[in-house]
């Protein structure tokens, strides 16, 4: 690391920090509305897919964003369904779309680009300089905006309401089913606008290409205290994670414990923070309204 700038490796954090960003502040609001929303994994992923089909088929960077977007909600809407209307295990749901997810993409580049492993070569989005792209733009915006939704407006006291307890919520004349829809579908957006993000900075779709950054930003919203600023701050810290990993594949460490430092790290921080950390008190149970609270 000799010789390198510190510039160049605060812009290298920064932009890995935008999809932890983006999707874990989709993650803040699903789970304060009491979804605990294991399929992010799988909307980035879809959403990365859609952005590169989208921009290799018609040549626009815009229609290729719109199709992530439209991919992602379409997950999260189905993702809805199971969980909040059919009432399913939230856990099961989310690795179950994941799997599902994973090998649906696979087959979508066999089928669309000739190859299980990576599409065709896209543009992406060029600019000077990452301040100025579009999505380091909207994953601050998601901060702030996350942010004075969640705590300052009627609809963020009626999600937080939710997830704290559906049965009060219920009793207040909350629809909790659809504050619940409406959580899971922001946070879908968020993880597809991530993936398009991935798919523009690489320039191709390629295999898993997620690489576990939705459970990473799940982790980045817990050690965030359920809260936008909390989970970008933490989005930072795991994208500087990430950037060392980078700059220690030296050869003088061996490759698969350099590339599984962000993962332990996550780990030992999450062991640290989540007992520390209360989570919004119904996430993860499914509402039924006949049930008395506890």
């Amino acid at each position: 690391m000799m010789g390198i700038e510190p510039a160049v490796i605060l812009m290298q954090v920064v932009r890995l920090a935008v999809p932890y960003t983006l999707t874990s502040v989709g993650a803040t609001f699903s789970e304060r509305g009491g979804v605990v929303n294991l399929a992010l994994e799988g909307m980035i992923l879809i959403g990365a897919f859609g952005a590169a089909f989208g921009q290799y088929q018609t040549g626009s960077a815009m229609i290729g964003i719109s199709l992530a977007l439209l991919c992602g909600l379409c997950v999260a809407l189905i993702f809805a369904f199971i969980t909040v209307t059919l009432k399913a295990d939230q856990i099961v749901a989310g690795i179950a779309m994941n799997i599902f997810i994973m090998g649906a993409t696979r087959f979508g580049l066999s089928l669309l680009f000739g190859s299980s492993m990576n599409s065709e070569r896209i543009a992406g989005i060029e600019v000077p300089f990452l301040f100025l792209d579009p999505f380091f733009c909207l994953a601050v915006i998601s901060v702030v905006a996350g942010q004075l939704l969640l705590f300052k407006t009627p609809y963020g006291l009626r999600l937080r309401a939710t997830g704290e307890s559906a049965q009060t919520a219920d009793s207040a004349g909350i629809n909790v089913n659809r504050m619940r829809y409406s959580g899971v579908l922001i946070s879908g957006a968020l993880a597809a606008l991530a993936g398009a993000f991935l798919v523009f900075q690489q320039h191709t779709f390629t295999d898993n290409m997620s690489a576990g950054r939705g459970y990473i930003a799940l982790a980045a919203m817990i050690i965030g205290k359920w809260t936008p600023a909390g989970a970008a701050l933490a989005s930072i810290m795991f994208a500087a994670t990430e950037s060392l990993e980078i700059w220690l594949q030296t050869g003088l460490i061996p490759s698969q414990l350099v590339q599984s430092l962000p993962y332990i790290i996550t780990l030992f921080v999450l062991a640290g923070f989540v007992g520390r950390a209360s989570a919004p008190r119904d996430a993860g149970i499914p509402f039924e309204k006949n049930r008395k609270s506890e």
